[in-house]
């Protein structure tokens, strides 16, 4: 057949021009989700974040498995909005004629990780394949579990770790036994104060004036003749039951949520950090005040307490983070790589100090090998970032700092020289704790591409075996 001059057009203009949208079939996908399915999903993975919320996860991480659970059964795109109280998401069906919207209302933060590990490793599976119905009998299962360890083992891991603080001063073996006494008797209190739905504040401040009085009593057992005795430092016990109490802030979270631009849920945590801070701190000041109308005031040190031999310090480092491990709920898996980790942070701090780095500035790169050495660790072993991350940095908190900066502001009197050296310590103490955050969070970010990579090198790997 011919091709006439009006093919020859037809031709041309289909090459110049689109195809008339009215012309075309109509392709629009009927939608397989009802809205009774989408809700079940949407609810699944509401509960898999708020859960992870409250257990210590930080808010993106939080949002992205939500996006990643909600993907895999066929919801996208879904919106999510975390808070720090509360957990919303939204998706839209083709042809609704409103959006399915769920609201979950976040109650308090209890650190749980081998939880946390059980949810990631939950979400692992769905990404495999895991049916819905199993997914959200595993969920339930998950969120109800009890906390792994028994209220006595969390109480005598809270003291160890001011055992492990006190290690790192090179107490001596009665120090040591007093640092554990006191900062059971504080961890004691604040469980009784929990128990009874008393504030956490005010849990803070019972901790810190007990933890303060012990410690000052403490001299007196000098009239006992005991040689030990004589070489107490009633600082150290105050300093180890400081770490203990700053043990469970978020500042790692709060920055990393600042960071990540959720600003509600870093807000409030900072507002937390702040609160649950000057919770101690009160503390303190009550029981330095009592001790001084007793008589047993403390005399202001006039410099930073000094260190114990390298090795005893490296002993105290593991310590504390198993210890810690231990009170946020941690397997034996976790506890294992945080006490390797806290070696390596409390190394990098070493040698950041060695090559002359000042106080501040070597506790942020020791936080920041710590995190990045855990964030690539825990992609290898399966293993929640956060929680050995937290452990691995605790040995440089500056719970000694702190104490020696509270103290010379109450032992001041007129003496304007000792309360500026007083308020000096603690803006030094806050720059330590800046400097933690920062540092972790960066090593945070600069390990998760290198966490990524890892994980293509494996998926290759896997299929080229396959």
């Amino acid at each position: 057949m011919p091709l006439t001059p009006g093919h020859w057009l037809s031709s041309l203009r289909r090459l110049v021009h689109t195809d008339d949208a009215a012309s075309s079939p109509d392709t629009t996908l009927l939608p397989v989700i009802d809205e009774a399915l989408a809700t079940r999903i949407l609810d699944l993975a509401i509960r898999i974040g708020e859960t992870m919320l409250v257990v210590g996860a930080p808010a993106n991480e939080v949002t992205l498995t939500i996006v990643r659970v909600c993907g895999v059964y066929g919801l996208d795109p879904v919106h999510v909005d975390v808070t720090y109280n509360s957990i919303t998401i939204a998706h839209s069906r083709p042809g609704a004629s409103h959006p399915t919207t769920l609201l979950r209302v976040v109650r308090g933060s209890v650190p749980d990780h081998a939880k946390l590990q059980r949810l990631q490793a939950l979400v692992t599976e769905i990404a495999d394949g895991l049916g819905l119905d199993d997914a959200i009998t595993r969920c339930r299962a998950i969120r109800r579990l009890p906390f792994r360890y028994r209220p006595a083992i969390v109480v005598v891991s809270q003291a160890s770790l001011a055992v492990g603080v006190a290690i790192m001063f090179g107490a001596n073996w009665l120090a040591l036994v007093l640092s554990f006494l006191a900062a059971a008797l504080a961890a004691t209190t604040q469980h009784v104060m929990a128990r009874a739905r008393v504030p956490y504040f005010f849990a803070q401040i019972a901790g810190g004036f007990v933890l303060t009085v012990f410690a000052a009593l403490s001299p007196l057992l000098r009239y006992t003749g005991l040689d030990a005795a004589a070489a107490i430092r009633p600082s150290v016990i105050v300093a180890s039951g400081i770490v203990l109490m700053l043990a469970g802030l978020t500042v790692v979270g709060a920055a990393q949520d600042a960071i990540d631009g959720f600003a509600l849920t870093a807000t409030g945590r900072i507002l937390e950090l702040t609160t649950q801070t000057l919770g101690v701190v009160l503390g303190i000041l009550a029981g330095l005040e009592t001790v001084r109308v007793m008589g047993l005031g403390m005399s202001p040190p006039t410099n930073a307490l000094p260190l114990g031999p390298v090795a005893v310090q490296f002993v105290g480092a593991a310590v504390i983070a198993i210890a810690v491990a231990v009170f946020n709920g941690a397997g034996a898996r976790i506890v294992m790589v945080s006490a390797a980790l806290s070696l390596v942070a409390w190394a990098g701090y070493l040698a950041a100090t060695g090559v002359g780095f000042e106080v501040a500035a070597a506790s942020g790169v020791g936080a920041f090998v710590g995190s990045f050495a855990g964030i690539v660790v825990a992609y290898r072993l399966h293993v929640p970032s956060v929680a050995i991350t937290t452990a691995a940095i605790l040995p440089l908190v500056p719970g000694a700092a702190v104490f020696r900066g509270l103290l010379g502001i109450v032992e001041s009197g007129e003496d304007p020289a000792v309360l500026m050296t007083g308020v000096t310590t603690l803006a030094g103490a806050a720059t330590i704790g800046i400097a933690l955050a920062v540092g972790a969070s960066l090593g945070i970010y600069l390990g998760q591409p290198v966490r990524a990579t890892l994980s293509s090198v494996t998926r290759v790997r896997a299929r080229a075996r396959g």
